[in-house]
């Protein structure tokens, strides 16, 4: 991201899902850019779908399983961006090079979330 980085996880991850639409967009329109599109079109913008859940959670348990599903749509992303990266499906890399960081820095983020909801919840049950 730039200069002006954005900290609040709801915003940076629609920026995501909306980057992720412009990659999907721009892959040629093959059998395989269209494969990849479709599932790039899924587990892209789920992250941000499914922090809305995570906003409703009901419990910690549900929090920590829901913010989980959005770490495995984060690492599904990150493998389908790096097979268009490999298969050089487009030919903007600096694009993809920045969606491939956010995509890296979201899953960091949401996995430290995870850590710390776990620990958090074991000190609650004791």
């Amino acid at each position: 991201m730039s200069e002006d980085r954005k900290y609040d996880l709801e915003d940076r991850l629609i920026e995501f899902a909306s980057r992720i639409i412009d990659v999907v967009e721009s892959l040629p329109n093959t059998r395989a850019g269209n494969y990849i599109a479709g599932q790039m079109i899924r587990c892209g913008i789920a992250p941000s779908l499914l922090y809305g859940e995570v906003q409703g959670a009901e419990s910690r348990d549900a929090f920590i399983h829901k913010m989980k599903i959005a770490l495995k749509e984060l690492k599904e992303t990150r493998v389908c961006v790096k097979l268009i990266i490999k298969k050089e499906l487009i030919k903007s890399s600096e694009k993809l090079n920045e969606v491939r960081k956010e995509n890296e820095e979201l899953i960091a983020i949401i996995s430290k979330g995870i850590d710390t909801a776990r620990k958090n919840n074991q000190q609650a049950k004791k």
